[in-house]
């Protein structure tokens, strides 16, 4: 069935696209977060395990949103580990680093993500997608923040 959104098609596959790339940041995060938080011990092992779960489980709701929302624009999201290695810009990461080093690599997976958001904006205001643009400012925002919150315990 046509999709008539008042976006181009076009248009609407290139913001999917940046999305599914945003989706697979998200996702690589959440897998990181989630690892670091089973994975974790040291001096600050209760404060680190309680704040990566909460995280975690904000990035888990997020996936879900991205996703619905490359779906409302009539596209199919990427959902499998082949796809999100090609399409994320945040490593993988190898064993198990002490807590400090966790704490520096979810920071730059936090700003990697709030990179990709920002790519999009060109897109999606050209687009005039404003519920694409709502979606990428709440995600900036948690990102940001979290960011900060993870910057802080290294200073």
């Amino acid at each position: 069935m046509e999709i008539d959104l008042g976006i181009e098609t076009s248009q609407r596959k290139a913001i999917a696209d940046g999305l599914s790339r945003l989706l697979a940041d998200t996702y690589t995060l959440y897998l990181q977060t989630h690892n670091f938080h089973w994975n974790v011990s040291g001096p600050m092992f209760n404060s680190l395990h309680l704040m990566f779960e909460g995280q975690y489980n904000e990035l888990a709701l997020a996936v879900d949103l991205i996703a619905e929302r490359i779906r409302s624009l009539g596209f199919q999201a990427p959902g499998t580990y082949s796809a999100f290695a090609k399409l994320s810009s945040i490593a993988e990461v190898e064993g198990v680093p002490p807590a400090k080093e966790m704490i520096a690599i979810l920071l730059k997976g936090q700003e990697a993500v709030v990179r990709t958001a920002r790519s999009l904006f060109p897109l999606v205001d050209a687009a005039h997608d404003e519920s694409t643009a709502d979606l990428l400012t709440q995600r900036m925002q948690v990102h940001e923040k979290t960011a900060w919150m993870l910057r802080s315990l290294l200073e």
